[in-house]
């Protein structure tokens, strides 16, 4: 029995599907609205709170291995709390309990966040460590001391690996998550940033998850990146996939800060989250290369989706969501 944490997420779903697929039986935590999937005996949905720790107990009997894919995306101030809550408390409840139970592997999905991506004109690469002068937000230091969690784990006998994914891109649910970056582009919103960043397919991101799983891997991470591109190609790429007018306005360092300002008194008046942040605005326009190297090397014959072939993959599977 294979147990998938964030079952209702863009990566949660695209994982289960490709391990039934493959055979497996998995018991999926699902946090949000049940996965729409054909009848099958072999997935087993499940609610579970990731802290309360007797239902989780009971919901981990007979797991063999697990995929820990849950986690909080935020990089609003508010969410402090919640985001140690979810992606350190939660992650420390899981190996705990995998511990335990007897678990024989588990997978931890942290985020290059947690390498400290803000390094002027270095390459990121998995030996970097985050420290306060190379994160620029709560999030990257919660899923740092998740991975914490993970490595504490691992000493102490449980056998573990690490995913350092970047933006994953596929067609999940455009109001959230990184597949929102379609929705804005989508709706014409004329802005585009000139930072880079890296990209990968969520099959791609599964597939390297299932390889790692099932070899002898232990005690390591990796950085799943497939391309490095500016935040400019992707929205053109997408903008043209869909058939809709590119952005054409570009932000500024100055424009940023003043929008991330006033999203914030906006924030402090209506009680809504800010659209814009600090954080996320420092980080469209950082210009972050990541070296996705070490997972190629462990499987040679690992390859990458073209960057294009995701886009138009996903700005399809989303347009079809749309006329339906």
């Amino acid at each position: 029995m294979i147990l998938v944490t964030g079952g209702s997420g863009l990566l949660g779903n695209e994982l289960i599907q490709t391990l039934l697929a493959k055979g497996h039986k998995v018991r999926a935590i699902i946090h949000k609205t049940p996965l729409r999937l054909s009848k099958d005996d072999a997935l087993e949905q499940v609610a579970c709170s990731l802290l309360d720790l007797s239902r989780l107990e009971e919901v981990m009997q007979g797991v063999t291995t697990v995929y820990h894919c849950a986690g909080l995306v935020s990089f609003n101030k508010k969410d402090k709390h919640q985001l140690y809550k979810i992606n350190v408390e939660a992650t420390a409840n899981l190996v705990n309990i995998a511990l335990e139970s007897g678990v024989q592997k588990f997978l931890h999905v942290s985020s290059v966040a947690a390498l400290g991506r803000i390094r002027k004109d270095e390459v990121i690469h998995e030996k970097m460590q985050w420290t306060p002068e190379t994160s620029n937000s709560k999030y990257g230091e919660s899923k740092y001391l998740g991975e914490m969690e993970v490595w504490r784990a691992q000493a102490e006998g449980l056998s573990t690996v690490i995913v350092n994914p970047s933006i994953i891109l596929g067609a999940g649910d455009w109001n959230e998550g990184s597949t929102a970056i379609f929705k804005s582009v989508y709706e014409e919103f004329p802005w585009y940033a000139t930072g880079t960043t890296g990209y990968v397919d969520v099959r791609d991101l599964v597939r390297a998850m299932i390889l790692l799983m099932e070899s002898d891997v232990s005690a390591e991470r990796f950085i799943i990146s497939g391309h490095n591109a500016s935040y400019q190609h992707v929205f053109y790429a997408i903008a043209d996939a869909f058939k809709k007018k590119r952005p054409y306005k570009m932000v500024t360092p100055f424009l940023a800060a003043l929008v991330s300002n006033w999203e914030a008194i906006k924030s402090v008046i209506t009680g809504k989250q800010a659209l814009v942040t600090k954080e996320t605005a420092a980080t469209a326009l950082a210009k972050v290369t990541f070296d996705n190297s070490k997972l190629l090397q462990q499987f040679p014959s690992f390859t990458y989706m073209p960057l294009l072939t995701t886009i138009e993959d996903t700005c399809a599977a989303l347009q079809q969501k749309v006329n339906s």
